[in-house]
């Protein structure tokens, strides 16, 4: 699995977006990868340095239409802390 299987999708929210001035910033992530390879990954995309890294995994809905009844697939979301001395992600930049 490389860098760029790990990193899904950024996730934007209002939440996210405020987290964005001390520096965290939010991400989907392969639901198998570990916090040692979201820090490599992130660090090898975006070329910062990458100082803590928080994961949680989510559960999918059970959703209903009529009949029928499916579910949300389950996903991994991690809340990568950058170091002070680290530049910032350019790709959320333009968002705010």
């Amino acid at each position: 699995m490389n860098s760029h299987d790990i990193i899904r999708k950024p996730v934007i929210t209002e939440k996210s977006m405020a987290a964005m001035s001390e520096k965290k910033y939010t991400f989907i992530v392969d639901i198998k990868a570990n916090k040692s390879q979201i820090k490599k990954a992130v660090e090898d995309v975006f070329g910062v340095k990458v100082e803590d890294v928080q994961t949680l995994r989510t559960l999918g809905k059970t959703k209903r239409v009529g009949v029928h009844i499916g579910k949300r697939a389950d996903y991994k979301k991690a809340i990568v802390k950058l170091t002070e001395d680290s530049k910032t992600i350019e790709f959320f930049e333009g968002i705010q």
